[in-house]
């Protein structure tokens, strides 16, 4: 943001620090009405959203039901590492699975397996979904198993080829995804192989997916260039296990999630991930400075975090006794960054006005947890209370989040504590 009003406002206000309540926007002469302005931004390098929202990596606030939530209405959500690297992937294929255009890699079983040792995959894996492609010994796809093939199956001993739909209708190579939805609806198939010359399985299509993509009821949908839903992931410094789950899972963006992302081991984590991995958009944080931001710019960042302490649940700055005021941190990483990668406002977020506020002032897009923390998608724990429910909500930095979980410790740099009592949060639980 380089206007020469916010310009000359920050430069006189050079050696104060503000933040969301110090300040308010001055309206302007605008030839449209709210309806027609687009929101839509960038939350990375590459991905962009249809609004500016992101939730929080925090375990009380993001895993899949959320994240699915935040990219139907147009953002996305970072699912939190106070899991354990398979499970978090676990929480990362939910979301990519929610929504699917052609299914390039789809779960398949032979034909000469028992219809007990398909129940017992689809209950070990949690696949939610019904309908598989069938295989036999050549690996050409001789059948399709269905929700309905198995509706009143009793004996569970019977192999998968006698209960099976028999040389089911399936797609070409060229086959779109509009092509799919008319083959779908002229024969009344829930699913569609798609096949090559050999008849070897090469996608699928579901039809529940491919009804809502081509009638465009979602176009807010945020979504890959697989018409898949897009969803982030929360890493440490030395998380290699962690990222090479996340990415096998097709995370769509990474998200370098510590207390202080200035840092030696944030670079060296950053210019791993994307020497190893450089299809995945790698976002590092937390900074709270300028000179932070183009240094992780720098080391190849696609879009750098902005939060040191603002949280409503953190207490960073009184604990640690660090911290920028948060308009003037996003201020000067997007003074530093100069519009070459996205500037994400995380934390400080109480009214529906800081929102303008900071992205007036630089950010591409702001994150929020304590605003989500309530909603019925968040995986804190319910609580009755005289009458009324409620839901826990806490900082990562709270000692009840540091015990619950190894990510919450190393994202403040107390991974290698293994005794309770000497933890030293840095946030609340309420």
């Amino acid at each position: 943001m380089n206007s020469p009003k916010l310009v000359e406002f920050m430069q006189a206000h050079v050696h104060q620090g503000l933040t969301f309540d110090d300040v308010s926007l001055v309206t302007k002469y605008a030839d449209f009405l709210p309806s027609e302005a687009s929101i839509a931004t960038r939350v990375s390098r590459n991905i962009a959203l249809n609004m500016p929202f992101v939730s929080a990596a925090m375990d009380t606030v993001t895993e899949s039901e959320m994240a699915i939530g935040m990219a139907r209405l147009g953002g996305i959500g970072v699912i939190h590492k106070n899991l354990t690297p398979e499970a978090q992937a676990s929480q990362v294929s939910r979301v990519k699975h929610y929504l699917n255009g052609l299914i390039s890699k789809p779960v398949v079983f032979r034909d000469n397996m028992l219809v007990s040792e398909v129940l017992g995959e689809k209950e070990r894996h949690h696949y939610t979904f019904s309908g598989f492609p069938i295989l036999g010994d050549d690996a050409r796809v001789v059948g399709i198993l269905t929700a309905r093939d198995m509706k009143f199956l009793t004996d569970y001993s019977m192999k998968v080829s006698e209960i099976m739909t028999h040389d089911p209708l399936v797609g070409g190579p060229e086959t779109d995804l509009n092509q799919a939805f008319e083959l779908m609806v002229s024969h009344k198939v829930g699913k569609l192989p798609i096949v090559d010359a050999d008849r070897r399985l090469v996608g699928l299509y579901s039809f529940h997916d491919v009804k809502n993509l081509t009638e465009e009821r979602e176009p807010a949908y945020s979504r890959d260039d697989r018409h898949r839903l897009r969803v982030a992931a929360a890493i440490g410094p030395g998380d290699q296990e962690r990222v090479a789950r996340l990415v096998a899972a097709d995370v769509d963006m990474l998200v370098i999630d510590t207390a202080h992302g200035h840092s030696k081991g944030v670079i060296e984590m950053l210019k791993l991930v994307k020497r190893e991995h450089p299809e995945v958009d790698v976002v590092a944080g937390n900074i709270g400075t300028g000179e932070a931001a183009r240094d992780l710019m720098m080391a190849g960042a696609d879009a750098v975090k902005v939060g040191i302490g603002p949280g409503s649940i953190c207490t960073t700055r009184v604990v640690a006794g660090v911290g920028i005021p948060q308009i003037s941190a996003i201020y000067a990483a997007a003074q530093a960054v100069q519009g070459e990668i996205p500037v994400i406002a995380d934390g400080g977020i109480k009214y529906s006005g800081d929102v303008a506020k900071a992205l007036a002032v630089g950010a591409s897009v702001v994150m929020m947890g304590s605003a989500l923390a309530g909603t019925e998608e968040c995986p804190g724990e319910r609580i009755l209370h005289q009458g009324r429910r409620f839901v826990v909500y806490r900082g990562m930095g709270s000692l009840e989040a540091m015990k619950s979980g190894k990510g919450s410790r190393e994202r403040y740099s107390q991974g290698d504590v293994d005794n309770d009592a000497k933890l030293v949060p840095q946030g609340i639980e309420g």
